[in-house]
């Protein structure tokens, strides 16, 4: 993790993996293809995110064989007791604006399976999310402030970008209040 307990690239496509793990056995195959089609679609193709392997979940104990397969190799992996609680680790980390790849990547992640945490978790995790826009919109509200006579389309790309922060922010508001 970063210093302010942010997820680095590796540990959102591990989050990603334990959580679909959390929400039922997966072959290997299959499990790595969901991986792939999720961080693919949220941002893009890209080697830095998928170079993780899913054998190094094996190796830590956070994934298993489960009994009943046509051969080890061939079981389908399912979580651990320990990969229950790395996961929850992972989706109680704290999250950056989705203004990067993996902070856009992060908070997709969370939105997926934040059904799997307790209600205070969840409350938590909306309470993060509500403050990390705050805090951006106050960011680009004081950019645009201090922009504001500037010549060209940075005033005009701002608003639109404030305008999107306050829909996402009335979002994250009224899911924290209905959850």
């Amino acid at each position: 993790m970063y210093r302010d307990n942010t997820l680095i690239p590796t540990e959102a496509v591990r989050l990603c993996a334990l959580g679909i793990l959390m929400l039922g056995r997966r072959r290997y195959a299959e499990l790595a293809g969901e991986v792939r089609h999720f961080v693919g679609r949220v941002v893009g193709p890209s080697l830095e995110l998928l170079g993780t392997s899913i054998e190094l979940l094996r190796f830590e104990g956070l994934v298993r064989p489960a009994a009943g397969g046509d051969g080890e190799a061939d079981a389908p992996l399912e979580i651990t007791d320990d990969g229950r609680r790395a996961f929850r680790a992972l989706m109680c980390s704290g999250v950056r604006a989705p203004s990067t790849d993996v902070g856009k990547l992060v908070a997709a992640l969370k939105m997926r399976f934040l059904h799997l945490l307790d209600d205070d978790a969840r409350r938590e995790q909306f309470e993060m999310m509500t403050e990390m826009c705050e805090n951006e919109l106050t960011r680009l509200i004081d950019l645009r402030r201090h922009h504001a006579d500037d010549e060209g389309a940075l005033v005009a790309w701002l608003d639109h970008d404030i305008a999107q922060l306050e829909v996402r922010l009335a979002w994250f508001r009224d899911m924290e209040e209905g959850w």
